[in-house]
């Protein structure tokens, strides 16, 4: 695909990022998003504003969503002017997002009809990666569509890896979330209860960092719960949404996981708290002053 025009919907601090470094790689950008500060960034460094995903996906080659729930996708695909009324045949969507793997197979093959390609391709590292093109994207889809998109994803991440068949990327990212996620809540009420029965947190730290338990998360949790230092950059309430769709998405397998349903509860807990614009390892608070 040779220059293509790119339509960019949804401009948080990834996807604002991410749209900075495709202006700075010469690419031509189209965006939509509701914040119109955020537009107009985008807008002063040369792209265009798109009113709607209809009139967005009319002028794209190939659309890109940064979105943070798959009822916003939907709605953005599916709603009155909206993508699917004015994609065109050949173009590709790609969703980087982390969202439902089953309303990724829909709206591939809801795309697919009018021979349009679609690439799930959700994110790993920070907003200051995106900035860089040095993203972890972890794609999925037909192999066409991703060799055709490839070389514009490879001026994103640092990092592309080729999951196989629509719906393993968004599958794969909710499971690195749970294991994440779990990691978090975990050590964060370790930390409460050491604190609770008079365990210094530094040395439970200490120990714990010498052994197998040792990880990046459990870093993160020590920032928070013994330096109070919240620097992980990713939101209980983000967390309590992706452990929502590993659920679903588990059930929609015919199975259950009893573990993320406890690592759910607590998200939910926390965030039905007044939480929920916290990052994850200040759900040590939430552990801290947990009662019977």
């Amino acid at each position: 695909m040779s220059d293509p025009v790119i339509g960019f919907i949804g401009l948080g601090l990834m996807g604002g990022n991410m749209v900075e470094n495709l202006q700075n790689k010469g690419f031509q950008v189209v965006v939509m998003d509701l914040n119109q500060d955020a537009v107009s960034a985008c807008v002063e460094r040369g792209a265009k504003q798109a009113s709607n995903g209809k009139e967005l996906a009319q002028a794209a080659d190939i659309i890109m969503l940064c979105l943070t729930t798959s009822e916003i996708v939907e709605k953005v695909v599916y709603g009155e002017n909206g993508i699917l009324e004015g994609v065109k045949e050949g173009s590709v969507l790609i969703d980087f997002g982390t969202s439902i793997p089953a309303s990724t197979k829909k709206i591939g093959a809801d795309l697919a009809s009018k021979g349009v390609g679609m690439i799930d391709a959700p994110l790993g590292r920070t907003p200051a990666h995106a900035k860089e093109g040095k993203l972890n994207i972890m794609a999925a889809g037909e192999p066409d569509t991703f060799e055709k998109v490839k070389p514009i994803l490879e001026q994103q991440g640092e990092n592309i890896f080729y999951l196989g068949e629509l719906g393993a990327g968004h599958t794969t990212k909710l499971i690195n979330n749970f294991m994440g996620m779990t990691t978090v809540c975990a050590m964060s009420q370790a930390f409460a209860v050491a604190d609770k029965a008079g365990v210094d947190r530094q040395q439970l730290f200490d120990i714990m960092s010498t052994g197998p338990s040792s990880s990046p998360f459990m870093q993160f949790c020590k920032n928070y719960a013994v330096d109070n230092v919240s620097d992980l950059g990713f939101t209980i309430a983000n967390a309590n949404k992706d452990l929502r769709y590993f659920l679903q998405m588990v059930d929609d397998l015919g199975t259950r996981s009893p573990i993320a349903e406890g690592s759910s509860a607590n998200l939910s807990a926390a965030y039905e708290a007044g939480m929920g614009d916290g990052n994850v390892p200040e759900i040590f608070d939430y552990f801290k002053k947990l009662q019977k």
